[in-house]
């Protein structure tokens, strides 16, 4: 799929058939993370594949806004240094670590962002760093409308040279 076609038809997704991911899909996933552009190179990501059924289902009991994780094949779990821009440099990460998955045809969704410190003792991450995120990532359960969003038109969120000024 090419870049814009990932980005048009990127859905949420939170049903999961029970088929794993395939290792080299979970690595390019995780790659497209590491290689994402951060402020001033500094790379304040750390990512925690977690592929073990028991965890998972740990996973989904704990995140409050993401009981589905508990069906996911992996999850790819992401903290961040304390640092400035690290929330915003992940958030690059996650996202395009979103998109790698939907190209290969692995459904995921953001889950988290707060109440997730459970999840950092679960994970022995250390209280030095902040979880930020839980990307479950599964084969979608059923076939999702790919590309039918509802999102405002464009003409209602850009604008050419001038705010207010039509961008269409």
């Amino acid at each position: 799929m090419d870049t814009f076609d990932t980005i048009r038809t990127l859905l949420a997704i939170r049903q999961y058939q029970s088929k794993l991911v395939p290792a080299a899909t979970l690595r390019r996933v995780v790659e497209s993370g590491r290689l994402t552009g951060s402020a001033k190179n500094l790379q304040p990501w750390h990512f925690v594949v977690v592929e073990d059924r028991a965890t998972l289902q740990k996973l989904g009991a704990l995140a409050r806004t993401g009981a589905h994780v508990a069906q996911a094949a992996a999850a790819v779990v992401v903290a961040v240094d304390k640092t400035p821009f690290a929330v915003s440099d992940a958030s690059r990460a996650i996202q395009s670590m979103l998109l790698a998955a939907w190209a290969d045809g692995v459904g995921s969704n953001w889950v988290g962002f707060g109440g997730l410190e459970e999840v950092k003792t679960l994970l022995g991450i250390p209280a030095k760093l902040d979880l930020l995120a839980i990307l479950p990532l599964g084969y979608p359960a059923r076939v999702v409308g790919r590309g039918k969003k509802d999102r405002k038109p464009i003409g209602a969120v850009a604008h050419r040279e001038r705010y207010g000024q039509p961008f269409a």
